[in-house]
């Protein structure tokens, strides 16, 4: 089935746009056959784990000219590179530091290296029901009361936008000798405007970071980079975990896409472009405001955050009415909607946004909505259950009323973004089960209201 949309109205990832935001050189591919690109790992081109040929050249220099030691083109996503980073950096029964917003994929780069996350909670905005960053005091304590960790994992910036002090949660956890790995999948470009934008994950001295380049550079889906710093980390250790993780016959379309990308963004036509996109953003977020419509104050003008909630709607019903209008949104939650503006966004998305808005608020706005209620979570949580002994363990299914004082055997996780708010692993006490069956209200098509829980 064919839907029709108007392309400047399409809010949503990849960054690319769709083609206008794509770097000129893979344009310049395009222009022939993908097939004539699916090539294999040819002894000119090599491939990211080979020490010679096109690849290894390109991602050498490719570090050297973006402030790294060394980095690691990948094609797996984002998703595979926080894996390997993690099991680079941890051994089996290590423990590991990380917030409950990390991404699923952190959570199954442990049960692969068999490691025990150790989960921190972080400041929850009950209006929009929005998840934030630790403050470096809130950061300090929580370092202080985790113990002897591997490592910890920061996400920054959030989905949303969100960035925070950087510079200090790193200084926190090197002053005690601890690696720190950074989830950067949505601020590849903060590398660029360091001016306009947050300090990037590498400006603010992380050992390692993950850009996942399709979101935050123009890149083609499952694109991705892992840039390594400093000597805590060795590059041979990052190369036999992505030995083990990586496809051993990687697109060489997409690791084309992988370099163009990087090598525009970091050019100088690359940052008049991401200029002219950040004044889009700043237009665009000031059409909305001044029609009335709230939005949430975030850090990256490239992302639009609607606080339907303040209008008296989830931004899921949001979220549907939008679609149906043509405007098509990029994250759906409870209390907010979320527009990705792309690397080149239409200079006038925000006068064109404005009336769609005006329809949604006259057809389903109403008194705000009520205030999310805080997660039950105390400020470390370590899993009753290993993740992988939970995972493996029998399980069955029951209704999230008749959850109270078991184990979970598996993830609950609205999917986007990926955000996992119950463990395997994880002890559900009676105030937790309340909870759930709260979110599986908010989200009743992306939280199910039954559970899996381990048979005991």
């Amino acid at each position: 089935m064919r839907v029709k949309y108007r392309s400047n109205l399409l809010l949503y990832l990849p960054a690319h746009g769709r083609r206008s935001g794509l770097p000129p050189d893979l344009c310049y591919l395009f222009r022939y056959s993908p097939v004539s690109w699916d090539l294999p790992e040819l002894p000119n081109i090599g491939g990211p784990l080979e020490s010679k040929g096109s690849v290894a050249y390109s991602q050498q220099s490719m570090a050297e000219r973006w402030g790294a030691c060394h980095g690691w083109y990948g094609v797996n996503g984002a998703t595979n590179m926080l894996q390997a980073a993690l099991l680079s950096v941890a051994s089996p029964g290590d423990r590991v530091l990380m917030p409950r917003n990390a991404h699923r994929s952190i959570l199954s780069g442990c049960i692969l290296g068999q490691l025990n996350p150790v989960l921190f909670s972080i400041p929850f905005d009950q209006s929009t029901g929005l998840w934030g960053l630790p403050s470096p005091q809130q950061f300090n304590e929580i370092l202080l009361t985790a113990g002897d960790i591997a490592c910890v994992v920061l996400l920054h910036p959030t989905y949303q936008g969100f960035a925070g002090s950087l510079t200090q949660l790193i200084q926190l956890a090197h002053k005690r000798g601890i690696i720190v790995i950074v989830d950067e999948a949505h601020g590849t470009h903060f590398s660029i405007a360091p001016n306009e934008l947050p300090k990037s994950a590498l400006s603010a001295g992380a050992d390692l970071v993950i850009g996942s380049l399709h979101k935050s550079a123009g890149s083609l889906g499952q694109s991705a980079v892992l840039w390594l710093q400093h000597k805590r980390v060795s590059p041979i250790s990052i190369e036999r975990s992505l030995l083990w993780l990586q496809t051993s016959s990687p697109s060489t379309l997409l690791l084309a896409s992988v370099e163009a990308s990087l090598d525009y963004l970091a050019s100088r036509r690359g940052y008049d472009k991401l200029q002219k996109a950040l004044m889009v953003g700043y237009q665009s977020r000031q059409d909305i405001i001044s029609a009335g419509f709230p939005l949430v104050l975030n850090q990256d003008p490239l992302r639009l955050v609607l606080n339907t909630a303040a209008l008296g709607i989830s931004g899921i019903e949001a979220d549907d009415f939008l679609m149906k209008e043509d405007l098509i949104a990029e994250l759906p939650e409870p209390g907010c909607l979320t527009f990705c503006l792309g690397m080149v966004p239409n200079r006038k998305i925000g006068t064109k946004m404005v009336p769609i808005l005006n329809k949604l608020q006259r057809q389903l706005s109403g008194s705000p909505l009520k205030p999310f209620p805080i997660p039950p979570i105390p400020q470390i949580t370590e899993l009753t259950l290993s993740p992988q002994e939970a995972w493996r363990s029998p399980y069955e299914i029951v209704n999230l009323e008749d959850a109270a004082e078991r184990i979970a055997a598996d993830i609950v996780c609205p999917y986007p973004p990926g955000i996992p708010i119950l463990y395997p692993g994880e002890k559900i006490d009676r105030i937790r089960a309340s909870w759930l069956q709260q979110q599986h209200s908010f989200w009743p098509k992306q939280i199910s209201n039954q559970i899996a829980v381990v048979v005991t």
